[in-house]
């Protein structure tokens, strides 16, 4: 059980004008005494979606020294997400202790990613034919979504086939949980960016260095790059409107800097400022409405800006984005898919489907899967966070 120590805890609700409030409950992660599934008789299979992550490959690995520590033989590996269920020449990968031992030394998945795939009936169809008992779902909001679409579509046909969740996501983006696999090790890549950055705004004449983070509706990355270099004097993300023009804008205040320290640096996230970009109706693979490039519209801007009052400027943009996917895990991380791997087999032994692993008021959880995808996580501007970002970068109200 989990016990909120505040209304405002994460998962608390306030149920009246004063604020009383309910405590939730979850299931702890774990083994249970009792098992459901006989392990000799289980085909496991595991299946990474979206994007790349670091940690994908210390996932994997623990679920199957998990499931080997439990007696299962049978662990497949689905190639290239959900579209490893339908295209013909996307083999299973026969998985074991010896294939998976040194993977985790390595970035990336090693049983590659995709975006999007077949529809859910054609994806349990694959499920029934191969024979499939539990499946493991790594992947962020979307993929979890369509986990929960495979998981209600199984129980519609009265498959006894376990469909477990493990969050995958750099952004650090969803619902009730305090930390995702992979936000870490983002956050201490996009040092090396930042600094960057730094470097080349602090040696140029009036140097601007600005750094584009991943984040499409969620600033955490930013926001904790930004705290953990100490050298960023303007961060915006997409939670906290911001101008860019007026006496209040982002554009004023970069000219106070040069004025007064001689240059600056700059972190946005890709999802800030939309509002200023022509907006396309295109869509990605997953669905996501593709983004316009916030970081090259404000480097633009910053420019002719400059240009316009007379002053010299010397804008280093850089994009770190795939830089900071493609990393492996860093320890934290490393700790974290552990824990996140050995307790998703723990679910599936249980019994459990349609759920998800993580950490919930530093607590290890299972969550209905649900519950976790109904909005993406987003920074909270009256955090105390937020507020220790603003006090380190020293930024005005951009209002």
């Amino acid at each position: 059980v989990i016990k909120f120590a505040s209304p405002t805890s994460a998962g608390a609700e306030c149920i009246d004008p004063d604020c009383s409030w309910v405590e939730q409950w979850v299931h702890r992660a774990g083994p249970r005494k009792q098992i459901y599934f006989e392990p000799q008789c289980v085909k496991a299979g595991i299946v990474t979606c979206g994007r790349l992550c670091p940690g994908l490959n210390d996932v994997i690995r623990q679920i199957v020294l998990t499931l080997e520590k439990y007696g299962v033989k049978n662990i497949v590996g689905i190639q290239h997400g959900f579209r490893g269920f339908f295209e013909d020449h996307l083999a299973e990968v026969p998985l074991n202790r010896h294939v998976v031992q040194n993977i985790n030394l390595a970035g990336g998945s090693f049983l590659g990613v995709s975006r999007g795939g077949a529809s859910i009936s054609d994806i349990v169809d694959s499920i029934q034919a191969r024979r499939l008992d539990m499946l493991f779902v790594l992947g962020g909001n979307g993929t979890h979504a369509g986990a929960d679409a495979i998981h209600g579509e199984c129980r519609k046909r009265k498959l006894k086939v376990s469909i477990i969740g493990v969050p995958k996501t750099i952004d650090n983006d969803i619902l009730l949980m305090d930390k995702t696999f992979g936000f870490d090790t983002a956050v201490e890549a996009a040092q090396r960016a930042i600094n960057s950055a730094y470097i080349e705004a602090h040696s140029a004449f009036h140097g601007i260095g600005l750094v584009k983070l991943m984040g499409r509706s969620s600033g955490f990355i930013t926001m904790h790059a930004s705290l953990s270099s100490g050298q960023v004097d303007i961060c915006l993300i997409p939670e906290v409107p911001f101008t860019l023009d007026g006496p209040n804008g982002v554009l004023r205040h970069l000219e106070h800097l040069i004025e007064t320290k001689g240059f600056a640096l700059m972190c946005v996230a890709e999802g800030a400022g939309q509002e200023y970009l022509q907006k396309s109706n295109a869509t990605d693979a997953s669905g996501n409405m593709v983004l316009s490039d916030i970081g090259v519209h404000l480097q633009q801007k910053i420019k002719s800006h400059f240009r316009e009052i007379n002053v010299h400027s010397d804008v280093k943009y850089i994009d770190p984005t795939y830089m900071l996917r493609a990393v492996r895990a860093n320890a934290s991380d490393a700790i974290l898919c552990t824990v996140l791997g050995q307790n998703a087999v723990h679910g599936a032994f249980a019994g459990f489907s349609g759920i998800t692993t993580g950490i919930c008021n530093t607590h290890n959880v299972y969550l209905p899967i649900p519950e976790v995808i109904k909005t993406p996580r987003l920074v909270d501007p009256n955090s105390r966070m937020w507020h220790r970002c603003l006090t380190s970068t020293g930024q005005p109200d951009f209002c």
